[in-house]
């Protein structure tokens, strides 16, 4: 996906538009500058989400919590279902005045890669911020006769289409984490799909299926009961989330990185001291200590960055994992 004169990423209109604002405002008085500022929030605000249940809703729910008394309003969370693509077309109509907003995961901007969808991520999106980072496990089978990741390259080599991974739903990171670890490693693995997560670890947990690169939310426990052998992280670097596990990188397999990442927008359009004053509360919501506990107590770590960070965040994932889905020759089911 690549950018066109109409296709300008959020930041430089939006960088655009503050220097030509602050040109019109120096040039007025100061009691007519402050009345066009727009009066917010002036009535409750609906959070947009996935279905009722995941990390996504958990991450929402608790946001929207700490975030109405700061706000002054009562913040809704709207659960849908269909995917973060759907979500994202529903944010893309809804008044960009800063009372609706979504939540959305990966999924939301590797969607269009998946299917066709009515926005643009550079185009129709207002960045708030990066809420949370949830890591991937690299989890077997305790049959399965390996102890490290470097062990399962060297049994998928001398067995080459013979070892199943369980996988989510398309594009989920259970999906393509495994994808983006066959393709690095340069082993054949196979896919085995279900659709979600609980289906495919109750696989792997009876055997079934060899393998799996769940959240690490939902494996832990059944890592920490034995039941499943973890054998690496899928974080950049060492997690406090896992202190004793390796990361997949550092275990034969250089630059490696992936995880489920959620995050904030509203729609393009939404005035900029609206963005910049929700990426102020829900960055402190997230710096809280009783927030921040609550997301470490299900393996996930809050995040809390600036809405250009966010941005190269999504840009950095789109072309990373575009390239996995193209050179996989992945296709919707």
């Amino acid at each position: 996906m690549t950018d066109t004169a109409d296709d300008v990423p959020y930041a430089s209109i939006r960088d655009t538009g503050i220097a030509a604002l602050t040109l019109v405002a120096s040039a007025l008085p100061c009691t007519a500058t402050h009345a066009q500022l727009p009066q917010y929030p002036n009535k409750p605000i609906r959070i947009i989400t996935a279905e009722y249940g995941g990390g996504v809703d958990f991450a929402s729910r608790l946001v929207a919590q700490a975030l109405a008394p700061a706000l002054g309003q009562p913040v809704v969370v709207n659960n849908r279902s269909g995917g973060s693509s759907i979500s994202g077309e529903l944010l893309t109509k809804s008044t960009p005045d800063g009372h609706t907003l979504l939540v959305a995961s990966g999924t939301l901007w590797i969607g269009p890669y998946l299917q066709k969808t009515s926005y643009d991520m550079m185009r129709d999106f207002a960045p708030i911020t990066l809420i949370s980072r949830a890591p991937n496990l690299l989890v077997v089978h305790p049959s399965v006769p390996v102890k490290s990741v470097k062990d399962l390259i060297a049994l998928a080599r001398t067995k080459p289409g013979e070892l199943n991974y369980a996988s989510a739903s398309i594009g989920s990171s259970p999906h393509l984490a495994p994808e983006l670890f066959k393709a690095m490693a340069d082993i054949n693995i196979v896919r085995v799909p279900y659709k979600g997560s609980a289906q495919g670890l109750m696989d792997v947990l009876a055997g079934q299926v060899q393998l799996m690169f769940p959240v690490s939310a939902g494996a832990a426990p059944h890592v920490t009961s034995g039941k499943l052998r973890a054998l690496a992280i899928t974080t950049s670097q060492p997690s406090p989330l896992f202190a004793d596990l390796p990361t997949v990188a550092a275990s034969g397999v250089p630059g490696y990185e992936s995880g489920t990442i959620n995050a904030m927008f509203a729609p393009f359009r939404t005035p900029a001291v609206i963005v910049s004053r929700l990426n102020r509360q829900v960055v402190q919501i997230l710096r809280r200590a009783d927030v921040r506990d609550r997301f470490l107590g299900i393996g996930v770590e809050p995040a809390g960055t600036s809405p250009d960070e966010l941005m190269a965040t999504v840009k950095s994932e789109m072309a990373r994992l575009g390239k996995v889905i193209r050179d996989a020759g992945i296709k919707p089911e």
